[in-house]
């Protein structure tokens, strides 16, 4: 019973390399106990109880805490903060013709209309309805 816990955490340790989404290395850790207990001729069914708990408790804790180390260089756009701001439209946003640009917190982006059929002229004010790729989507402003 020893053999089959050492290859599915084997089997375990390659899917985590080939997915790399903290998925399935728990479930190696559970393995490598139950292992141990199989070479130690403990019952099965407590090797397999043991390989869940293990595994659960593996997750439970230590998931957050790897997450966290993992996503620690993230870099957050914060995109979500533009939506709903006023912008100056600094290029003609006509979507027919696949042009436009705005200017938000000084930076200048691409921008679309909300509406396939409202051209937004330059020097005018619009309002950020949506984010799509790095393009601004924008309605007339009505204050």
């Amino acid at each position: 019973m020893s053999i089959f816990w050492l290859i599915l955490m084997v089997i375990c340790i390659v899917f985590e390399i080939a997915t790399v989404g903290l998925v399935s290395i728990w479930f190696a850790g559970g393995a490598l106990i139950a292992c141990f207990l199989a070479m130690a001729n403990i019952h099965v069914v407590i090797q397999v109880i043991v390989f869940l708990v293990v595994s659960l408790l593996l997750l439970i804790v230590t998931k957050p805490m790897a997450k966290e180390w993992i996503n620690k260089d993230r870099v957050r756009t914060n995109y979500e903060g533009i939506i709903g701001k006023v912008v100056r439209v600094t290029e003609r946003v006509d979507n027919i013709n696949e042009t436009g640009t705005a200017l938000i917190n000084g930076q200048e982006w691409t921008a679309r209309s909300k509406n396939d059929n409202i051209i937004l002229e330059q020097g005018e004010v619009a309002q950020v309805v949506n984010i799509s790729g790095v393009k601004l989507i924008l309605k007339k402003y009505q204050d």
